[in-house]
């Protein structure tokens, strides 16, 4: 099992290119997209959050429920839904502007036990930023890692809600012993200023590094750098890509076994390639379409070999 932790919220989803574009509600959130893409790869997932009551709350339950994700370690509240609303420039890349306050996901508090079988616990985005669910979701990382289980992180940075950008760094810093994988963007990476050398040396046995269209970048503790171009598509929007590319990853790795430091490490070149050209696949997927909607297995059937 792996299990998703983070935020679930309801993307609105411009339907052309200006702040006035027509807007369509999607179901989305970085940890509830990553947790999709997971049970669509065919992943044994299940999703740890906090969801309102409220219409879009069942909405995106069911969504999770019909691509087989478990929903039972799920909290549920009577706050309505967190809005995401997105602005596209004219390469398709989305901007986001949030409606927050007294919103269900954020009050999320840390359960006592993780799912029984999981292997991996993956954090990120908005609910790593807003409190109080922001610490019981550290809470969570913190005692999955002192429990062996594998940690992945994606830090997914949205500036617009971060009120302390130095005081945030500085708790990103502090997960990072707690962290086996470490996964950003390019964008991401520059925001918080450091090197993958820094953060590797910082607990991280592996990072990975998103660069759009032109690829990803592996670097490993043992100073290896793996990298691999991009697939080109015609994009609609980057909505979901970097989800995608997480899910991908921890599919990835789950079957290959690797789902430890050492095993990572352990991967070697021609693993790593492979791992990073399906999850590079995965993500072209997803741009390919409008709004996050990540690939099934079938649609990737080759892409690991």
């Amino acid at each position: 099992m792996i299990v998703v932790a983070g935020e679930a919220l309801i993307d609105l989803v411009p339907q052309g290119t200006g702040a006035l574009a027509a807007l369509t509600p999607a179901l989305g959130g970085g940890p509830y997209n990553t947790a999709v893409a997971l049970g669509r790869l065919g992943s044994p997932a299940a999703f740890c959050s906090r969801v309102s009551y409220d219409a879009f709350g069942e909405a995106l339950l069911d969504g999770l429920r019909r691509d087989g994700v478990d929903v039972t370690a799920v909290q549920r509240g009577p706050e309505p839904t967190t809005l995401a609303v997105a602005t596209l420039d004219a390469s398709g890349s989305a901007a986001y502007s949030f409606y927050v306050e007294g919103t269900a996901d954020r009050l999320f508090t840390a359960p006592a036990a993780l799912p029984a079988g999981t292997r991996a616990v993956s954090f990120g985005t908005c609910s790593l930023v807003l409190e109080p669910g922001a610490s019981a979701y550290e809470e969570l990382m913190r005692q999955a890692s002192a429990q062996g289980v594998f940690t992945a992180l994606d830090p997914n940075i949205r500036p617009g809600l971060i009120a302390d950008a130095d005081a945030y760094r500085a708790r990103f810093k502090s997960w990072l012993p707690s962290v086996t994988l470490l996964k950003l963007s390019e964008e991401d990476a520059r925001w918080l200023g450091g090197t993958p050398q820094e953060w590797l040396a910082a607990g991280p046995a592996a990072v990975v590094i998103t660069h759009g269209g032109d690829g990803l970048t592996a670097h490993t503790g043992d100073g290896a750098v793996h990298a691999v171009p991009g697939e080109r598509v015609e994009v609609v929007d980057t909505i979901g890509a970097g989800d995608t590319v997480n899910a991908a990853l921890l599919h990835g790795l789950a079957a290959q076994d690797a789902l430890s430091p050492e095993a990572l490490t352990a991967l070697g070149p021609q693993g790593w390639t492979r791992l990073l050209r399906f999850a590079a696949r995965a993500a072209a997927v997803t741009c390919s379409r409008a709004g996050a909607e990540p690939p099934y297995a079938h649609e990737l059937e080759g892409w690991a070999d």
